[in-house]
């Protein structure tokens, strides 16, 4: 990769100017990274992670050249709320973006109520100051971002976040030498894929297929569990597609490249999930020159992790905003977590809180309504033949204790299991005496992160929205302001960490406004920032 040589003289970000020395920018600190992402996806079904079930051979070989993460973990089970995260390095319990789903614009515009049952509408809530899609401080480094073909992030993207963000992206639209970040999800593997590709030809046979203790060992489990197989098969084909053409390019060698999962798996008792079936997830890193090829780490990370580590491989300071820390790269943390942190709210138009926590070894779970069941009557999980078994078995009793655990119609206030001694998590410790004090010690650990991150669950989604759509609205930002300076044109915003954008009469594509515009130049430019309208486009003309 060519050198860069990126100046900024003044910044003009968020209505204050701020000086920023000459940087030399070299292929040595801004590497290409790009993120293959497997919707809805446990450790249980990769070769990684010990499954000979089916091979996979392109992950396989990544993971070969790679280093397999053993403690990866989603906050939250279910993939709106977890892609806030991953985006913003926040957990979406602080952001607001906790209930699955806030922003759903495919069912009305934003404002209409997408739920019949619930009398709540469309939104963007109105995150902390300074919160932003961290690809905006990439391309502000001069990063060619591009993303496809989900922009699922319980709020409305941002026009600063990617260069291109399309069904078909890709990094052949850079110019010669630019550092890139892209990203690919996957949805051959989503949970709707389990019915939609139910009578599609299997790619291993139903016998083949371990089924896990909590579920009963039926015709229709071992084959939607196939379907998934077959499924994974179809991922890794998509996922060779991919390497083959950074190969092809001659950037596969010197790229830093992440496979991992967007959360658990697409079963019940997976998706949507406390347990680790439903929060843990596979994870492989390819550094430069193959570095630790081969190798095993378990540090527990967390998806809040992903934002600031992908800055810091950059050669970029994370904003102190984030609460994810960088694992790797110059911005490396020093202090590797202790725990991971996991909450469940809203799934579609159902309430059910739940928060966790989880320790090296322990995991506790505590419930905010125990006359709920686990099994959430959700009707979009609902149309999958193994959760109709499910319900069918249990009705009719012939569902044996540890699979009719998660189906029984109320659950207990607190769980606590031995993950070392009981992976499955299907002994509840609570009761047990002899862990009172691992009982009560996380506890503690979970209701000091409840009021250090300011957990909004603690308020009731009606009232976040009327805070945040005041009159049933959502507000607007205010239009920039401009000032005529020595021939040239500074923006500024009235709110102070919106982020400005401007382009030419003749792009289609928005750019982070750094510096002022020259005077002969006409363009337009306008103010964005989540949780608001942006502001009313401004025209200037020669």
């Amino acid at each position: 990769m060519n050198k860069w040589f990126l100046i900024i003289a003044i910044a003009f970000l968020g209505g204050c100017a701020e000086e920023v020395k000459e940087e030399q920018v070299t292929a040595e600190n801004q590497p290409n990274i790009i993120w293959l992402v497997a919707e809805d996806q446990s450790p249980d079904w990769f070769p990684m992670y010990g499954d000979s079930t089916i091979r996979l051979p392109h992950i396989e070989a990544l993971a070969r050249d790679g280093v397999t993460f053993d403690n990866a973990y989603s906050p939250v089970p279910v993939c709106a709320p977890a892609r806030s995260a991953i985006i913003t390095g926040m957990y979406p319990t602080t952001l607001g973006t906790h209930n699955m789903r806030t922003y759903a614009p495919w069912r009305g515009v934003p404002g209409d109520k997408p739920y019949e049952t619930l009398d709540i509408p469309s939104y963007s809530p109105v995150v902390p100051d300074g919160v932003k899609m961290f690809t905006q401080y990439l391309r502000e480094k001069g990063y060619y971002t591009t993303n496809g073909p989900k922009e699922d992030y319980n709020f409305e993207k941002m026009d600063a976040a990617w260069d291109d963000s399309s069904k078909e992206p890709f990094w052949g639209g850079r110019e010669e030498g630019q550092p890139f970040f892209s990203v690919f999800n996957f949805s051959v593997c989503h949970e709707s894929q389990i019915w939609k590709r139910g009578k599609d030809q299997l790619l291993i046979s139903p016998s083949k297929v371990k089924v896990p203790p909590y579920f009963p060992d039926t015709e229709v489990v071992r084959h939607d569990m196939a379907v998934n197989y077959s499924n994974l098969k179809r991922l890794d084909n998509q996922i060779g597609q991919i390497i083959t053409g950074l190969k092809r390019d001659g950037l596969y060698e010197n790229s830093i490249i992440f496979f991992y999962g967007d959360h658990g798996g697409p079963f019940p008792r997976h998706k949507r999930a406390l347990y680790e079936s439903g929060t843990k997830v596979p994870m492989t890193i390819k550094f430069p020159k193959k570095e630790k090829a081969g190798s095993r780490d378990d540090r527990m990370i967390s998806f809040i992790d992903l934002a600031p580590t992908v800055l810091s491989l950059a050669g970029i300071e994370p904003p102190k905003v984030m609460q994810g820390k960088a694992q790797f790269g110059k911005f490396e943390a020093d202090k590797k977590a202790k725990y991971t942190f996991h909450s469940a709210d809203r799934f579609d138009a159902i309430y059910d809180k739940l928060r966790a926590v989880r320790s090296e070894r322990y995991k506790y779970i505590r419930s905010y309504d125990t006359n709920k069941s686990h099994a959430l009557p959700v009707s979009y999980r609902e149309q999958m033949p193994m959760m109709q078994e499910l319900r069918r078995l249990y009705r009719a009793g012939k569902l044996n204790e540890q699979q009719a655990l998660w189906m029984k119609p109320t659950k207990p206030e607190e769980e606590l299991y031995d993950l070392e001694n009981d992976p499955y998590e299907l002994n509840n410790l609570v009761s047990q005496s002899d862990l009172n004090d691992t009982l009560v010690h996380l506890r503690k650990v979970l209701d000091e992160w409840i009021v250090e991150t300011n957990d909004l669950g603690r308020i009731p989604e009606e009232e976040l929205i009327a805070k945040w759509l005041p009159d049933g609205k959502q507000s607007q930002l205010d239009p920039l302001e401009m000032e005529d300076a020595n021939g040239e044109i500074k923006l500024f915003s009235a709110k102070s960490d919106a982020t400005i954008l401007w382009r030419t009469t003749q792009d289609s594509l928005w750019t982070i406004y750094t510096k002022p515009i020259p005077k002969d130049v006409p363009f337009e430019a306008k103010a964005e920032r989540i949780g608001y309208i942006g502001s009313e486009i401004l025209s200037v003309s020669e």
